[in-house]
């Protein structure tokens, strides 16, 4: 009975998948019939301008969407495994502040540099997740990655505000970047991230059943043959590298890497294999429509996918926080 609900979950999420990958591409800011849809598609004589909207604009978006759902949401869900933490998101671990210091360094010294942002913030986020575990390492308690994590990205931020407050066209820049969205993504610049997303997800696929040991604790997992330190670290650095791939050309999307998770182990439990594989899902699927609807609610102005995400988040971690606390007074 189980495995007959995962597999009818799976045929809707898929469907579900499918459709708003779909409708991302179809509705925009600009009408375009199902005639011209499918004649841009097919990139028929007669529908030029159809045709670079949607492959210049629209799919472009849509693959980036994909990608950032993706890599968020699978950061989200092993940095909540590892730490026992429900609460946990990518932000915690440093990958948002190292981004932003990377990209702000970056046009400080080279205000014209613009194809070094990408790259910039790639190797802040990822530098600053491999400082944070470092310092975390040498505690045994899983709250220290957390708490390493604020106290790196608290002194960031303030690095951060000192670079923005002494130059105004730098504090405009780093707005853009920090609201997060998918406007002016190239696909050149989804390549590389995507393929570190997916190497992830496939890691943590393979070592599913190794990582379900660590639920029950690192001393019962010891006595089943696991490498607790070793499992736990190469599900630090997946969700780092997930994560800094996808603020890389997002910018620094919020409550992603909070909300996905919670979804996908409501719908298919804790096991790890199935998890990585509906998070990647949903997160892509709820990216796609946050930039949809943010593309055409106020059209032909935009709402930036990082503000439509926090509306959306800012309540459900609000009724996340009132339910943990609820169930904490309770035990």
């Amino acid at each position: 009975m189980k495995r007959t609900n995962n597999i009818w979950r799976t045929a809707v999420l898929v469907t579900v998948l499918v459709v708003s990958l779909w409708a991302g591409a179809r509705f925009g800011s600009t009408w375009m019939s199902p005639t011209a849809f499918w004649g841009a598609l097919l990139r028929r004589a007669g529908f030029e301008t159809q045709t670079v909207i949607l492959y210049a604009v629209r799919l472009p978006r849509v693959l980036a969407a994909v990608v950032a759902g993706a890599g968020l949401s699978l950061s989200g869900v092993l940095l909540q495994g590892v730490t026992d933490n429900p609460l946990a998101a990518p932000n915690l671990i440093g990958v948002n502040a190292g981004a932003g210091f990377g990209m702000v360094l970056v046009l400080s010294v080279a205000p014209t540099a613009l194809s070094l942002m990408t790259p910039a913030a790639f190797l802040g986020a990822f530098l600053t997740t491999l400082v944070i575990v470092s310092l975390a390492a040498r505690s045994t308690s899983r709250a220290a990655l957390i708490l390493a994590g604020v106290a790196v990205s608290t002194a960031l931020s303030a690095v951060i505000s000192c670079f923005t407050y002494a130059d105004t066209d730098l504090l405009a820049s780093f707005n853009a970047f920090s609201v997060g969205g998918f406007a002016g993504v190239g696909v050149n610049e989804l390549i590389l991230p995507a393929i570190a997303v997916t190497l992830c997800a496939v890691v943590c696929a393979v070592l599913g059943d190794r990582i379900d040991l660590l639920c029950l604790g690192d001393a019962s997992a010891r006595l089943l043959g696991a490498r607790v330190g070793a499992l736990r670290l190469v599900c630090v650095l997946c969700a780092s590298i997930a994560a800094a791939s996808a603020v890389s050309f997002a910018g620094l999307l919020g409550f992603v890497g909070l909300i996905v998770p919670h979804i996908a182990r409501h719908l298919y439990g804790y096991r790890t294999r199935p998890l990585v594989v509906a998070s990647c899902a949903i997160g892509a699927t709820v990216c796609v429509l946050a930039d949809l609807v943010g593309r055409t609610v106020a059209a032909p102005s935009e709402i930036p996918v990082g503000i439509m995400m926090a509306l959306l988040g800012a309540p459900f971690f609000l009724w996340l926080l009132v339910r943990r606390g609820g169930r904490s007074t309770n035990e």
